[in-house]
Parts: structure tokens; sequence; C-alpha cells
């Protein structure tokens, strides 16, 4: 420990630290895509299927899902190798007013914001058009498909898009 009481990982404590969240990803990935869990379901049920040890099995589901570079809530997947694929992205509470975006990643993903999101259908790879951004109270006005919505600061803040 740090004297400023945090810590910090050795080059070979990194490097297993990102293959566990490699692990992770890669589950939460199998969870919603194959066996049809909600996304807000699958962190605990990742955290547990991380700790599986073979190297082999972890190649094998990642080639049985396709090679995925973003799990469901839009983190990056690390490779085999621990190398990370970043997309940049910025809050939809600071995109331009007529532009159309996806959404690439979210800031929050506690299950009542999951949760929130999914009655909205909105999810990463969503595109979303922002109609409007709202002085009095910095909300913002998206249209999805068809649909149009009035997000609140908070919840535009923590959606990421490109």
């Amino acid at each position: 420990m740090l004297p400023d009481k945090t810590i910090q990982l050795s080059e070979a404590g990194k490097k297993k630290a990102v293959l566990i969240i490699r692990k992770h990803r890669l589950w939460e990935v199998f969870l919603t895509e194959k066996l049809k869990y909600n996304w807000g379901e699958v962190h605990e049920l990742a955290e547990q299927l991380e700790h599986i040890q073979s190297e082999d099995m972890i190649d094998r589901l990642e080639a049985y899902l396709g090679h995925p570079a973003f799990d469901p809530h839009g983190d990056p997947i690390p490779d085999k190798n621990g190398n990370i694929k970043i997309k940049t992205s910025i809050p939809l509470s600071t995109a331009i007013k007529g532009k159309t975006y996806t959404v690439i990643n979210l800031a929050d993903t506690s299950d009542s914001f999951l949760d929130y999101l999914g009655k909205l259908s909105i999810k990463p790879g969503t595109r979303i058009k922002l109609t409007e951004h709202n002085e009095y109270d910095n909300s913002s006005t998206i249209q999805v498909q068809q649909k149009v919505i009035q997000l609140s600061e908070k919840a535009a803040k923590n959606i990421l898009v490109q």
C-alpha cells in the first residue's frame, strides 16, 4: 500500500486483472446472448464464472460468441493478450442538438439505470437523435426510432454516444 492508501499493482498483477475482466465480460455476453438473461442480471453471475481457470475454455467461449469486442453494457473486452479497443465517446448531455448518435457505452451500470434504459429500448448500438437540450433543467429530448423521450440531466450524462 502506498502512503496515500492506494494500491499499485505489479505488471503481473495488472495482466491478471485484465484477464479477469476479459473473462467477466465474455461471460456477460454469453449470459445475455445465449441464455437470454436480462443485461441487469448478468453481473453477479459473471463474477462467479470469471474465476474459472481454464484458458482453453475462455478461448472456446470467445470463438463461440464470434469474438465480441464489447460486452452488453458497451465496455470493451480485452483480447487474449490484454489489449483493449477503446471507442471514443461523449456524454449525451454534451452532444450537439439535431445530430444522430449511436450509444457506445453506459457510465452507470446500476440495476435501476439498466432497468430504466431497458424500458426505453436504449442500449449500446441504439441510434439516438438529440432533438433538444432544455436550459431550465439541463434535460434532453431524444428520438429513438419513432418515440420521443425526455431524459433527465443525470440520465443523459450516463449515456455515452459517438
